[in-house]
Parts: structure tokens; C-alpha cells; sequence
């Protein structure tokens, strides 16, 4: 079976919002230095607040330093496909990205490092600052997104009902 979706533009607002969440969910764990920082505060009672205010600081300042990655890829020239109208054709074997009709480039879906589903539509990310979404609005019938959560099942990239 392939799939072909309608065009459709990822708003930068949107690309920003996916990509801290996509960093959030595969690095939940560096939560953890923060937190260790701050316990510091129990070897030095005296001084607790600098334990808390030094781990604030490191958690803000990751989230922080990631934002503005995200944020300024959408401002330069080498993202700018990213947030272009464009259309997929989607099969079993790979995703044909299309510009228009004469134009388009194929990613293999070993390309794709990992994929989650949101009530939105999907997430597919190819590397920490390179995503695609397809929101389910694009999609021309139930069939062709229950196509593409079984391929992506398939492929190992979601598992059971995500």
C-alpha cells in the first residue's frame, strides 16, 4: 500500500514545541543531575539555597541552550526544508518527501532514529533537531493512518499502543 498526503507546512512554533518535547522524552533521565545537585543541600545544611539555585540553573540552562538550538535552526537557510508545503508518499520500504511533483527526496526508514504518536498526529524524528510530523489531517482516510502505525510498529519505532 502507499500513502499520499496532502501538502502541508510545519509552523516553526510547532517544529519548536515537538523537538523540546521529542529531547524531554528520549532525555528524561538528565533530570537527574539537577536533582543530585540538589541534595548537596543536605551535606551542607548552612548553605542549601546554593545547592537548589545551582541546580535550578543547570536544569534552566539545558532546557534553555536546547531552545535556542531548536529555535535558530528555523531561522537559517539549511532548515528552511524543513518548514517548506510539502507532501509524502509513504510505503513499507520508504518515505518519498515531495516538494512538488517533479521534485522530492527519498529517507529510508532506517534513517528514522525514533517515533512517538501524539493526539495530534506523529512525530518521526531523524536525528535531535531533525523531525517530520503528520498531523492525522493529512492523511486521506482512517486506513492509510492505521497503515502507517503498523509500519512503524514494524519497523520498531512504537511500540503497542502508543
Amino acid at each position: 500500500m502507499k500513502i499520499v498526503t496532502s501538502k502541508y507546512q510545519l509552523p516553526t512554533k510547532k517544529y519548536t514545541q515537538l523537538a523540546m518535547w521529542a529531547l524531554l522524552k528520549k532525555d528524561w533521565w538528565y533530570v537527574a543531575a539537577p536533582i543530585v545537585l540538589a541534595c548537596g543541600a543536605f551535606i551542607t545544611p548552612s548553605a542549601w539555597y546554593w545547592w537548589v539555585i545551582g541546580a535550578g540553573v543547570l536544569a534552566i540552562g539545558y532546557l534553555l541552550f536546547w531552545y535556542i538550538q531548536f529555535a535558530g535552526l528555523t531561522q537559517l537557510e539549511q532548515g528552511k526544508f524543513l518548514f517548506e508545503r510539502l507532501s509524502y508518499e509513504i510505503t513499507s520500504q520508504q518515505i518519498l518527501i515531495k516538494l512538488n511533483p517533479k521534485q522530492g527526496m527519498p529517507l529510508k526508514w532506517n534513517q528514522i532514529k525514533r517515533a512517538f504518536v501524539t493526539k495530534e498526529g506523529f512525530v518521526l524524528c531523524v536525528s535531535k533537531a531533525q523531525l517530520m510530523f503528520f498531523p492525522y489531517k493529512i492523511f486521506n482516510n482512517d486506513n492509510q493512518v492505521k497503515f502507517l502505525k503498523t509500519v512503524l510498529k514494524n519497523k520498531g519505532l512504537i511500540k503497542g499502543e502508543e
